[in-house]
This record gives structure tokens, sequence and C-alpha cells, in this order.
């Protein structure tokens, strides 16, 4: 292949008039006229991706050699580092505000240290919106939206103060008000340009919308045609800093669709089918491409909802090229219409328009998906890859059930019964206590909401309710969403089963469910019930969804509806009645179920580009809360010491720039010692603050009563709270205290069990460094950068896996905490270790390189030694450096 040189880049580069003005633009097509890449060949995201790095070539962040190795794909795949330059970047607030505050943090450094704290501003175009703080405390009744924005407000007020005062502090930075929406769905609906056309060194110039986010769930946007996944949130202050993210070049697993889903069969069905298919697979690392005639038969909200759950089946990206349905999407949503023909025209042009007759890429390797085979499932209970047939769920449930049954001491189930509200109840094991229509994978797609509407007016007219016991709600993911659904006139049917609107954010998929009726909670405790949830999100890990619930299943927002009128995960719901009528015959799932053409015919009726304008018209502005809230304009933030929710942050105590010296680890101690699928809910908790965990204990004594403790994700800002909340997770089970689940830990120093925290802290104090132990897909989930930081806080200096979830993995490294592999096929079961040897690593003073083998010596109490190697997961250059600086913060101060 000839290699792409500076004249040929200065031959892609065109300047015209592409429908909004001339402006310049880099026709990579060109390469197949000049003999260099064939690009039809190229997977789309691909070729995204390499109009990326030509466009930001500047010999110096962007060299010959990274141009060339993306160009010369699918050769270098997992070893040629690549460097990636976002065209934007979105936050959530949950994420969002300890970014704020390390960006706050940053100021005081630079100012400290002779600086222009000025200097420290979002280079590249943010997003910021708050949508991760709304929490289902009021449900079931018509004030439920307006008592729940009240609370988060209360809850909120110091965040959102913090987030205003960014918005009017920092330049480049804008900000989505809270009860919006979902950032998923507002970032598809509103949000992103899919072409930016704006001034770019000088010029203007047609830039492709390429993204990265702190929620895990971004990749939702590659359904619109759009690259983009999500990082930690140090790495995206990095990029925002005018850093590049810099990743291997990935392999791209092409995914072939066809054929169309059956009838009874739903967008959500497909993506569990795909999660479960994938993960078996192993795409951990690799972009997903869908390709393929059955294209042609799924709707951008289909494809979105596709990609949202990227991070489930492990993949970096889930991408859908840019073709017919996107624009067509694109009108439907009340996009400028100039806009969209400049979409069109540029990305014809330049090659990254796809069409149906157009050669199929080639791919690194090709997965055959036929969508007319999908039946309807449901995953769980605690992980999204656990599909069962609907057929099958009931014979699942009663081998879980049955296998709880026998912790408790029986192979009997248990039943409680109680008063509730003057009637007497009988919650029994299997029981659904919470049924919630959650916003992010299928609230942006209106056939599977409308349709959970039609099945609530089925429901209703046939006099069916739900039981008293499961709490509901529905929390669209837009306000569009509630606009059609009331021009449908399917409201009322929904608030008839108590599913009315909760608030417009992320609320049971991310732990913010709310409290269960006392009555309901004190049941469940007393018989140690096997209670199940059943909602229409994209997590549900052991203690995410309610630390009450244990079995969590994901469906889609119909089934949610069917499964509450049921009250129980133990049924065939395919086959046996859902409940009865008030003359007491049978419905059963076919009676309630609409039709595709039923939910066809009234999204055409309901939806409309009018709804989408007047709503997103006036997004930014906010309600008469937001507007009504007072915020400092100062250039540096006013840190209050008394505050529970922002604190300045410790990374930059006894900072000095530059790079540190590196040493051997000597004695270091097992703080955690973990087994497989250790998610980073379990590491850095969401949800609510445990009564007498760590974290409950620190704001007791600080004043704060048990009702205003809010949630782990609310607290982000104050790393006192999150130090206390790492590995406090009410599932977390630390095997140095076998039989325990939580926080608690072997003290080595003293003997005795202690919290994992207060333990770190005595062995910071004697200078004891501590180590964690994992297994394998250690730190899957949310992107969560507090479990990075909340281990490198408690004085973690490695973590040692046999492999990583890539956005946790990548997070560690940004804290300064190094994360180590085992070799294949070893693991602390495999070696005979236990937690409770004294640990050598040997090799760091010698130097690091990426992918460097380092020695590590266990030694033994009997004095025996375990001597074994594992690789350094520092996988690219400039993560050596950030590691030797200490994490990306103190590297792009010091730089």
């Amino acid at each position: 292949m000839s290699k792409i040189t500076e004249e040929i880049i200065a031959q892609l580069r065109i300047k015209e008039d592409f429908g909004l003005g001339e402006g310049v633009a880099y026709q990579i097509s060109k390469l197949k006229e000049l003999g260099i890449v064939d690009i039809d060949k190229l997977p789309y995201s691909i070729r995204v991706l390499l109009e990326n790095v030509i466009r930001n070539y500047d010999g110096k962040l962007i060299t010959l050699d990274d141009v060339n190795a993306v160009a010369n794909w699918p050769n270098g795949c997992g070893e040629l580092d690549v460097p990636y330059m976002p065209s934007r970047v979105v936050l959530q607030d949950f994420t969002g505000v300890p970014l704020i505050v390390d960006l706050a943090d940053m100021r005081d450094a630079m100012k400290e240290h002779g600086g222009d704290p000025a200097k420290i501003n979002p280079i590249i175009p943010t997003d910021l919106v708050i949508d991760h703080s709304v929490q289902v405390d009021y449900y079931g009744n018509i004030n439920a939206l307006k008592m729940n924005v009240e609370r988060e407000y209360e809850r909120n007020h110091e965040r959102y103060k913090l987030i205003k005062w960014s918005q009017q502090s920092f330049q480049n930075l804008r900000v989505v008000p809270p009860a919006s929406g979902i950032i998923h769905q507002v970032n598809l609906e509103y949000l992103s340009p899919v072409i930016h056309f704006r001034e770019f060194r000088g010029e203007m110039t047609a830039i492709p919308d390429a993204i990265i986010g702190t929620d895990s769930h971004t990749p939702m946007i590659n359904g619109l045609g759009v690259m983009g996944w999500g990082v930690g949130g140090i790495e995206a202050e990095a990029v925002m800093l005018g850093q590049p993210y810099y990743m291997l070049l990935p392999e791209v697993i092409g995914v072939r669709l066809t054929g169309e889903l059956p009838e009874g069969a739903t967008a959500t069905d497909l993506v569990l089918t795909v999660v479960e298919m994938l993960r078996k697979k192993g795409v951990v690392g690799k972009f997903v491409e869908y390709f393929g005639p059955g294209l042609d038969n799924l709707s951008i909200p289909d494809r979105a909802t596709l990609a949202n759950m990227s991070p489930e089946y492990g993949a970096t990206m889930g991408y859908f090229p840019i073709d017919s349905s996107t624009l067509a999407y694109l009108k439907l949503t009340g996009r400028d219409e100039k806009h969209i023909q400049f979409i069109e025209t540029y990305t014809r042009k330049i090659g990254l328009f796809r069409t149906t007759n157009a050669p199929e890429p080639v791919y690194t390797e090709v997965l055959e998906l036929d969508m007319s085979t999908i039946e309807p499932s449901v995953s769980g209970p605690a992980n999204p890859e656990e599909r069962i047939p609907l057929t099958q769920l009931k014979q699942r449930v009663n081998q879980i059930i049955g296998d709880y049954a026998k912790t408790r001491g029986s192979e009997s189930w248990n039943t409680a019964k109680f008063e509730m509200d003057g009637t007497e109840i009988s919650l029994k094991d299997s029981n659904i206590v919470i049924a919630a229509v959650t916003s992010c994978t299928n609230t942006s797609n209106p056939s599977v909401m409308i349709g959970a509407g039609l099945v609530a007016k089925k429901a209703v007219e046939l006099g069916l309710q739900v039981p008293p016991y499961v709490k509901t709600s529905f929390a669209p993911g837009s306000r569009v969403v509630t606009n059609y659904i009331q021009n449908l006139g399917l409201e009322p049917y929904l608030e008839a089963l108590r599913f009315h609107t909760v608030g417009y954010g992320c609320t049971t998929c991310i732990g913010n469910s709310g409290p269960l009726r006392q009555e309901i909670e004190e049941a469940i405790k007393e018989k140690d019930l096997f209670v199940t949830s059943i909602l229409s999100g994209n997590r549900n890990f052991g203690g995410r969804v309610h630390q009450l619930v244990r079995g969590n299943f994901l469906a889609s927002p119909m089934l949610v509806v069917a499964f509450a009128l049921a009250g129980t995960l133990n049924i065939d719901i395919s086959k046996d009645p859902i409940s009865y009528t008030t003359t007491g015959e049978p419905v059963y799932l076919k009676d309630i179920w609409p039709s595709q053409r039923e939910i066809k015919e009234a999204i055409e009726k309901g939806v409309k580009p009018e709804a989408f304008k007047e709503i997103y018209n006036h997004i930014l502005e906010g309600d008469e809360k937001w507007k009504a809230l007072e915020s400092p304009s100062s250039l540096q933030y006013e840190w209050d010491p008394s505050s529970t929710y922002i604190r300045r942050p410790p990374y930059f105590k006894d900072f000095k720039p530059g790079e540190k010296e590196l040493k051997d680890i000597k004695g270091a101690r097992v703080l955690v010692l973990l087994g497989d699928k250790v998610s980073t809910d379990h590491i850095s908790p969401a949800g609510i603050i445990a009564k007498d965990s760590p974290a409950a204990k620190y704001l007791l004594e600080h004043g704060i009563d048990y009702k205003d403790f809010n949630t782990y994700g609310s607290r982000r800002g104050n790393h006192e709270v999150m130090m206390r909340g790492t590995f406090a997770n009410v599932r977390v089970r630390n095997q140095l205290v076998p039989g325990k689940e939580g926080w608690w830990t072997k003290n080595f120093l003293t003997g005795n069990i202690d919290t994992i925290y207060d333990t770190a802290m005595q062995y910071l104090e004697k200078g004891i460094p501590v180590i964690i132990l994992g297994g394998k897909q250690y730190g899957q989930g949310s992107s969560r950068d507090w479990a990075a930081k909340g281990p490198a806080l408690l004085g973690v200096k490695v973590v040692i896996a046999k492999n990583y979830e890539r956005i946790h993995r990548s997070n560690l490294v940004g804290m300064g905490v190094l994360p180590l592999q085992f070799e294949e096929g070893q693991g602390w079961e495999e070696l005979g270790l236990d937690g409770s040897e004294t640990y050598d690593i040997i090799g760091l003073k010698e130097g690091l390189a990426p992918k460097k083998k380092l020695t590590v010596i266990a030694h033994k109490e009997n004095g025996e030694d375990v001597k074994f190697t594992v690789t350094v997961r520092l996988d690219t250059p400039i993560e050596v450096d950030y590691y030797k600086h200490g994490g990306i913060l103190q590297y792009v101060v010091s730089k």
C-alpha cells in the first residue's frame, strides 16, 4: 500500500459549498482514486476514524504514522496506538459534577503554582445534561412528577449551584437543566448535529460529530451514525483540555442483520439476544458495526436501542452508518431542513453515506443474525447477558429461588403476610416489588413506549389492576414521549395502572428507584424473601436496583407492564393467565398485546416534528426552579469547608510538576480479595447510602439526618463520602471475610474484621501499600471514575486481575493505580493465594513500557513464597506517561 503523505492530505482537502456556505472538507473517498486505500472495503466506523486523523493531522499530536496506521486497517489491530480527537464531549451530572470539581481544583493548582487559572477551560465543546439526580420517592399518583422534582432540587441545591457556576465560569460548556430528559435521548433527539459546520483552524469546516461521554451508554448515539463511546471522567477531562483520546487500533466485528422482527417481538428482545450472542463471542475493546439488508428494517430508535447496549455486550461501540433512515429521523425530530441536506451532500461526497446496493465492507470477523428468529425474552437475575426466553422463565425462576431457599436452610419458599392500607397482603418469593419503565435503552423508542401504553389500555378495558405491593414508575427519556403518549390518549390508561410519570431522567436502572413501602421492606427482611424487579433499563447487577431486591430482570416496556399486572416472575406468561377480569375470566398476554400494525399506526398518528421543535427550542432555559437558582460568578470556585456535597479534592496535595520516580512495591497487603464479574457498582456504588455504612457514619457525624443522605451518585463531589463508599455495596463479597457481604475486610495489623475504609486508613498511616486481587471482567459496568478515584484515595497502588473491562482499566491508569494482569490460566485461586500474604512487585524501578512483564512475589505466613509473572496493563505510551506523572490530572497541569 502506498503511504499517505502531507501532499496526499493536501489533495484530500477540498473547499466547496455543501449547502451551508463554502467550507473545508477532507474527501477520504479520493484515496481510492489515488490507489492508496480502497475505502469501499473499510468499515464505516474506520472511515470516520480515518477522516478524524486526517483532518486533525498536525505533525505533533497526530502524525503521519497515526494517519497511516488507520489507513492500513486491519493491519496493526490491537497493537498500534492511535489518537482520536473528538469534536464534542458529553457529560451527565453524576460524572459531570466530580469532573467540574476536578477542573475547579486544577484552576486552584494552576494559581498556586504560578500559572493562569483562566487557562483551565474546555477546549472541546462540552454538553452536560443533568439527568441522574432524580429519584423515585413519589409514585402512583398524579403529583409524583412535581413532588420528585421538588425533592430533587432540595437534595441537590449545592450541586446545582456548582453546575450553574461552571456554566457561567467555563467557556465551551452547555448545560441542559434538570427535568428535561436523559442524556442519551436528548443527545439523539437534539444535541447531535451528526455533521458539524463550524470554525476549525480559522476556517468553516465540515466535521463529523465524533464524541466521548462520561456515561458508558454514550454509544446510543451510534444509532444515528455518530461515532462515540463512554470513557471515565478523568479521560474526558484530558480530552476537554485538548489532549487526544489514545486507543489501540480496534478490530471491527461485523454483525450482518437479515430479515425483520416477527410479530410479538420487540427491539428489546433483539438487543437482549445480541447481548447474549456478543458476550459469548467476546468483543471487549472492539468496535461492532451492523450491516446487511436487515438495516433497512430497523428504524433509528431501534438502532439506538441496539447501540445503547454496547457496554452490556462489552464492545467499545455498536455503530450504524449514516443512511436514508438517519435523514428521515432528523426530519421527524424537527432538525433544520438545510442542515439535513448538508449532511446528505457532504457524507455522500466523502464516502460516509451507506446505500442499500453499496458493496459490503470487509470486517475482522462477521456474525450473522436473522431477526425473524428473535423471540420474546427477559434477562436476569443479575447480568444483562443472562437472556431467558419467556417460555423458559418460570422454570429458571423456580431454579433460582430453589437455590436461594437452600441458603435459608430449607427447600420451601417463604411468604410474608401483613396489612397495608387496610388490605391484607401476601408477599412471596418471586413477587415483583418494582416494575419500572425506566429511561435509557428503550424510552427513545416510540414503538415500545406506545406499545406499553396500548398494553395498559387493553388491560384497563378488561378491568385488570396491578397488585398493591408492586412499586410502579414511568420515567420517559424526554418530554417528547409525554407529548405523544398524551396525544394518543394513552396516559390515563398508564395512570390507571399507577404508571404515572415520576421524572425525566435516569431512575431505577442506576439505583434511583427510591424506597419501598416500610411494610414491604420489613416483610422482605423478616422472611428473607427473594423478591424481584422488572425494568426496561440496561443494568441489573446485584444490589443495583434496590438493596432488598435480589433478582432483577430486564424486559421491554410492554413486558414490564404485563409482568406488573401478574405481580410475579413465577409465571409462564406465554401461556398462563396474567390476571383475571372482575367476573373471573382469565386474561392472557395475547389478549392485551398490540399488533405491529396497531403500533405503527399509532406512531404515525402521534409522533410529530412539531413536538420536538416546541420542546427543544426552550430546553436550555430550564424550569422556574432552575431560573431562580442563584450561583456565584467567579474565576475560581469558592469552596465551602462545611459542605457535605462539594469539597476540594486532595489530588494536588504535595503536587510537584513532572514525572515521579518509579520504585518497586514492597510489603503490600491485600485490602480486598474478589472473584469474577466485579462491577463498578460493587467498587463505587450508586443508589442509596446504607444506614450502617462507613459513609452513613460520616454523614451522621456531620449533622446530616438519614432522610437527607441522598444517593452516592449525588455526593460524588465529596471525596470523603466516596472514599467511605468505595467497596461499600451491600453485595460485595470480599473473600478475606468469607460469609460476609458489604464493606468489611480483614485488618492484618490487628487481626480483626474491620471496615475497608478504616483498615485502609490504618495501612496509609503506617506507610503500608495496599493492593486488590480480582478475577475475570474486573470493573464491568458503568464508566464510574470514582471506581478508580476511591481505591486511589484508599492507598491502593495496584490491582491484579485476570482481565479488565475497558473503561475501568483506563480509569485506574488515569488515577495512578497500576492495573496488572495474571498470565493466561492463572489467578489468585489457581496460584493458591488467599490474600493473607504480603506482596512484592519487582521491575518497576527499571522503567515501564506498554505491556511490560513484572514479577510478583507473594510471601505466605508459613514462610513459603509464590512467584509469578504479570503483564502491566498500560497499553499505550501515553498511559505510561500518565502513570509516571501520578495520573491524567497531574499530567495535564504539569504540561
